[in-house]
This record gives structure tokens, sequence and C-alpha cells, in this order.
């Protein structure tokens, strides 16, 4: 496939993989956003962690491709397993908690046909209800949740001008191209369950060869709350990041943004504070242990089969 095929194929669909731990109301919105609001063909794959909320008998009965696991392996182990079932060129990571808004897609394809390669970055902007003091996320209040989701308000303010693409910035839902995925292996499993796991993304892509990272503001996405994350023992992920890389993340992201040719430069401060953490702990696999002592618990894959949707 030439690069003009590659690029051209973003308009065929993405796979979208959306990890899910017992979010069924959440989920439901979701897919359902995707559903109506996408322009182009997309297929998802659902990885769903535990599922005895309803989550795992909803899936099978959607007939969508999935992967399960009995216990909640976390956020790269889980995306990883759902991207290893992607048949499209473009793999977009969503969360269960978002809810895609009209010409969400339309946009990001628009930017992978204008940057003219398949070594692109791209997240769209986050739309949430309340200010965080993230400055790459637009504030409105439509609802933290299904239950007060303010669908007609959203729908009349999403597309409110916004302050216009930003280079160099990282966020989610993240869109990559499949063979960039695959070259750099995903998500890590090391920083499970997930602390830091973008970070190290961006790292990883960095390495091969990605420069450009872009957020792109017309493509919106209502961002409803973090429902997972407090309901795990989060691992050290800005601590993991320095052990393995040598750099601290904020060095290294402010180092990218700034241009610089060497952004994996380590001062002697990092340095001392990788050596510091050498010597306090066991790094990555006591975080790992401590939230998980058997993270390769049993899990499955499910393709999407259109006469047995079970």
């Amino acid at each position: 496939m030439t690069p003009s095929q590659t690029i051209g194929a973003a308009r065929a669909g993405f796979t979208i993989v959306v990890p899910t731990w017992n979010n069924l109301d959440y989920l439901k919105l979701c897919v359902a956003s995707i559903e109506e609001n996408s322009a182009f063909p997309h297929e998802m794959v659902v990885h769903v962690n535990d599922g005895s909320d309803g989550s795992l008998d909803w899936v099978r009965e959607k007939g969508l491709a999935h992967s399960h696991a009995a216990d909640n392996l976390g956020v790269p182990l889980s995306v990883n397993l759902a991207a290893a079932q992607a048949s499209r060129d473009w793999i977009l990571y969503l969360n269960d908690d978002m809810w895609v808004c009209p010409g969400w897609d339309v946009r990001l394809v628009e930017e992978i046909e204008r940057a003219g390669t398949d070594r692109i970055f791209l997240c769209s902007r986050l739309i949430e209800p309340k200010d965080t003091g993230d400055a790459r996320v637009r504030v409105l209040d439509c609802g933290d949740g299904p239950a007060n989701f303010d669908r007609e308000k959203l729908l009349a303010h999403y597309a409110d001008p916004g302050r216009g693409d930003e280079r160099l910035v990282f966020s989610q839902p993240t869109l990559i191209h499949r063979l960039l995925w695959h070259a750099v292996g995903g998500y890590s499993v090391e920083f499970s369950p997930g602390m830091s796991s973008d970070d190290d993304l961006i790292m990883k892509l960095w390495m091969v060869g990605c420069r450009e990272f872009r957020l792109v503001d017309a493509s919106r996405v209502y961002h409803f709350a973090c429902r997972s994350t407090g309901r795990i023992r989060k691992n050290r992920g800005s601590r993991m990041f320095l052990v393995k890389w040598g750099v601290r993340w904020k060095r290294f992201r402010d180092a990218v943004r700034s241009g610089s040719a060497a952004p994996t430069a380590a001062s002697l401060g990092d340095r001392a504070r990788r050596a510091l953490y050498a010597f306090s702990g066991e790094q990555p696999l006591g975080d790992v242990a401590a939230w998980k002592s058997d993270l390769a618990c049993d899990w499955t894959a499910h393709p999407a089969r259109r006469d047995d949707p079970a």
C-alpha cells in the first residue's frame, strides 16, 4: 500500500477501541454517539473488564467485536487486546465515558489528508462539565453522567468557536496509524494499571520518528468524568517514566514543544533522581504487583460475527 493509499484509507473508517469496566450506562451512550454522529463506517472493538453489571451481555447482544477478562486488566493490556483485533488502518482509543459530537471524525480525516503522512498523532478537543485547570479542555456543563446528560444543550453549543488547532499537544481520544501502533507495541504493560502510559506511548512514538502531534479543535468529544481511576490503586507513573527513559516526562514534553532536537537528554537532576528511585523501590514490578499480583488473568477475544452475535 502506497502512502497515499494508506492516508486515504482513513475514509474507510477507524477501528475504535473502547475499554470498559462495569460502566454499562456510559458505554451505551458512547457507542450510540459513534453510531449516530459518525460520517464514516467505523468498526468498534470493546474490551470488557469483569462485565458483571451486564456490559458483557450487552456487547454480545450488539454483536460487537470484543475481548473480555474476568477482572480489571488496567488500561494498557485492555487497549492492546482490543487493538489486536483492528482491521482498519487507523486505530482510535476512546474512553467509555466519552460522547463524540457530530463531525468529530470528519475533522480528523481532513487533518490526516492535510498532513499527508501516517506518522501522526491526533486527538480531539475535549469538552468537560467542570473546570479542572487543563488548558486543553473546553468547559461546558452538560451533565456529569448519563442520568443528567443534557444532550440538547451540548448539540446547541458543542460547535461554538474555539481556540483553533494546537500543535505538540497530547490528549485523548487518541488516533494513530495501525502500523505506527504495532511498531511501538501499543501501550506498555509495565505502566499498569495505566498512570503515565500515555506519556510512555508519546515517547515511543517520538523514538520511531513521529513528529506530528496535534489537537484538532473542530473534532469535539464530550467527557463526563474519570469513572475508573478512582477505583484502582494507581501506579507511580511519573517515577516509572523517569526510571525507564532517564528523563522526566515534563522535561521531555517541554523539549518537544519547544522544538528541541534532543528531547531525551537527561539533566544532572534527572540522573540523580533516577538513581534515587532505583534504590528506593522495585520499579516497575513493585507497583504492578501491589495493584495486581497476577496481571495475566484469564482473557478471551471474540471477533464480530454477523451470523452469531454472541
